[in-house]
């Protein structure tokens, strides 16, 4: 029967009819029959199980990853053991970071590994491009990770560390300590076969080492002994804190005087230059005292012949024959020039130059200034510290190796004698000025240097 066109349809909506086509009955509407496959039929991709969930076993946070570029198949990548196969999940181990996911559905693709990425050629119409999964690549064997403490550039060698440099320095003391223990032998040889010619041997008959003195005091006086240990006591140190000046890069605290707030030095320059200041007071004090005594005589030439015998005492000594001396005080040529060139030479030099160096300097003498540059003074005041270490170690060596016990007494007691006395108060002293060097740090010496000043960062 026809249908009442005011009669209004209840259920499911009209859908809108073709033209030309016949009018449907009042029933329940048939399926729409499927369409004709095309000609090449794409078959429809199965849906993928929902991915299940990856335990991360700790770490860190995961952060959004960039997708990587699409490559062709000529720049993919050969397949690796851990690359995921196609429709399945990537396994994740320790250290290695999960692949993305895709969502899954009717209408989308499983993710395909970076090495089977298929063409764009092979891609379904519709259906999304797939994301290529973002792996990074194996670092090379040569950009291996640093060691600890290292720090240079790939492609560069590695800056030498400090065992390097600690095994090369103790190369170069080893060569120079060998070549020093071979230099000395080579001068022993030559100078004994020199002495035993005629020609030497007739030399060191007219030149016995030393010459004759009118009125020279024997003898070491007390003051001579107690000068003579501070002197050894104040070097020590200052020599110590000469070297931390020139090794130093930065200052662990800094000295401010309390007349010119202006001025600012490390307090090692402020230690070495106090220092200075009572080596200088005791040089003083041991100058005059010889001046007033008489005693300079023995350190003071008074004849030219000094020179011809310093030479014959230093060929004795170099030829392991020591020089004997006519009385237990009475110093050889060799001696004598070495204790008048420290005191009256070397001595003004260190102190002349070092105080053109610090602060006691006026600054406002152009000409005074220009008349002794302070380049000059940088360039003897090292020589002359060097010189001073030179000394003290020959004459520690020739103290010992000329008899240890009896010169230990006549510098320490005062006597001619051979006895343990003098070696003890020696070790006591030795203690005392290892304990001083140890001591000369900034926790000690801030202390006393603030009574000046003030001591700060």
């Amino acid at each position: 029967m026809s249908r009442d066109p005011g009669h209004r349809r209840r259920g499911l909506p009209r859908t809108e009819q073709q033209p030309g086509a016949p009018e449907t009955q009042d029933q329940t509407p048939e399926p729409p029959a499927k369409p004709a496959p095309a000609a090449d039929p794409v078959p429809p991709a199965e849906p993928s199980p929902p991915p299940s969930p990856v335990r991360r076993r700790g770490g860190l946070p995961r952060t959004a990853e960039a997708p990587a570029p699409q490559r062709t198949p000529a720049e993919t990548p050969a397949e690796t053991p851990d690359a995921a196969p196609p429709g399945g999940r990537r396994r994740t181990g320790l250290g290695s970071s999960p692949a993305p996911r895709t969502p899954s559905g009717p209408t989308s693709e499983p993710a395909p590994a970076a090495s089977s990425a298929p063409a764009a050629a092979d891609v379904p119409a519709g259906a999304p491009a797939p994301r290529a999964e973002q792996r990074t690549p194996a670092a090379p064997a040569s950009s291996a990770r640093p060691a600890r403490g290292e720090s240079h550039a790939p492609g560069k060698p590695p800056a030498p560390g400090v065992s390097s440099g600690v095994r090369r320095t103790a190369l170069w003391a080893a060569a120079g300590l060998g070549g020093v223990v071979v230099l000395a032998g080579i001068l022993v040889l030559a100078a004994q076969l020199f002495v035993g010619t005629d020609i030497g041997s007739s030399f060191l008959s007219r030149y016995p080492g030393q010459y004759e003195k009118p009125e020279v005091l024997g003898g070491y006086p007390w003051w001579l002994n107690w000068a003579h240990f501070f002197n050894a006591f104040l070097m020590v140190l200052i020599i110590k804190t000469g070297i931390q000046i020139r090794r130093e890069t930065k200052p662990e605290a800094y000295w401010t005087p309390k007349w010119n707030k202006k001025r600012r030095i490390s307090l090692t320059i402020w230690t070495h230059n106090a220092l200075d200041l009572l080596w200088v007071l005791n040089g003083v004090v041991f100058v005059v005292l010889l001046g007033v005594t008489g005693y300079w005589s023995r350190v003071v030439p008074t004849s030219w012949e000094v020179f011809p015998n310093a030479l014959s005492a230093a060929l004795q000594y170099v030829s392991l024959d020591w020089p004997t001396a006519g009385d237990w005080a009475h110093y050889n040529s060799a001696q004598e020039l070495a204790y008048f060139a420290t005191i009256f030479i070397a001595a003004p030099l260190a102190i002349t130059t070092g105080v053109r160096m610090s602060g006691l300097w006026p600054s406002d003498k152009p000409n005074l200034n220009k008349a002794f540059p302070v380049e000059w003074a940088r360039a003897v005041h090292f020589p002359v510290m060097v010189y001073f270490t030179a000394f003290i170690l020959v004459h520690v060596i020739l103290v010992f190796a000329t008899g240890a016990l009896r010169n230990l007494n006549h510098i320490y007691t005062g006597q001619d004698a051979t006895n343990w006395t003098g070696f003890w108060l020696f070790v006591l002293s030795l203690i005392v000025i290892i304990g001083a060097a140890l001591a000369t740090r900034p926790v000690i010496i801030a202390p006393v240097a603030s009574l000046f000043g003030r001591v700060g960062r």
